[in-house]
């Protein structure tokens, strides 16, 4: 890259990154430091075994605020008067379910192997031993497709006897995997406990399914009628999906 960089086609790229970076900055500065609004943030769930979480949890929060704020020319924004001597007033864009799904995409990209439970090496074997079920799928039916063994599975991923008996040994402690055979004079073979096709980008990571937030909320609105208001955690909450007014006020 190095080499490359004094070349025509490096001058050609060094030329098109500059023009970029100028666009990107322009773009930026056409983002107004506005407070943001998050009506769903009572009813979002992260993991919180780990004392690390705390940092990580705020991260994830940071990460949604920032989709709202880079929307900001695309929505109404809301007032709110704060009220007592300086009678200031708050003005802040909404997050929406959109945001909260794309920011459940991104997570597992930028904070997936912080709050994943199992080792980088663990988690990529377990992702080698879902591959190998679902090759074997279409040939053979789900229970027996769900089964392998050790010899199996060293042969589709290419590791090692101890590496693989190593982290075998953790998903079966974590019941990702149960042991079937191994016993004196039977060969081990294990069954997959988990369903291949379904991902697990997001569950891994303790994130609630939008779709759980979209019904919630959905059934809220109908709940509430007329009035706007939402029932969350036992207490009365503005409806998410409220229009503001033509004053430019909604409720906080």
């Amino acid at each position: 890259m190095q080499r490359e960089r004094r070349t025509l086609a490096g001058l050609v790229a060094k030329t098109e990154r500059a023009e970029l970076l100028r666009v990107l900055k322009n773009a930026q500065r056409l983002l107004a430091p506005v407070e943001v609004l998050n009506p769903f943030a009572p009813a979002l769930t992260f993991p919180s075994g780990r004392t690390r979480n705390r940092r990580d949890h705020e991260k994830y929060l940071t990460l949604i605020d920032s989709i709202a704020l880079l929307h900001q020319h695309q929505r109404a924004r809301g007032r709110h008067e704060a009220g007592g001597a300086a009678g200031k007033t708050i003005e802040y864009v909404q997050v929406t379910l959109d945001d909260i799904a794309l920011a459940n995409e991104l997570a597992p990209e930028v904070l997936g192997r912080s709050l994943d439970e199992l080792p980088p090496q663990t988690r990529r074997l377990l992702d080698h031993i879902r591959a190998l079920v679902r090759s074997r799928t279409e040939s053979t039916s789900a229970k027996l497709a769900a089964t392998f063994s050790r010899r199996e599975l060293r042969e589709a991923c290419g590791w090692s006897l101890t590496q693989v008996r190593v982290h075998l040994e953790r998903l079966v402690e974590l019941e990702y995997i149960e042991l079937r055979h191994g016993r004196l004079g039977s060969s081990f073979v294990y069954e997959l406990m988990a369903d291949p096709e379904a991902p697990e980008a997001v569950a891994h990571i303790g994130l609630i399914d939008v779709e759980q937030l979209r019904k919630k909320y959905e059934y809220g609105r109908k709940v509430a009628g007329q009035t706007g208001t939402v029932a969350v955690g036992g207490e009365t909450r503005p409806s998410p999906s409220k229009t503001p007014s033509s004053e430019g006020e909604t409720a906080a």
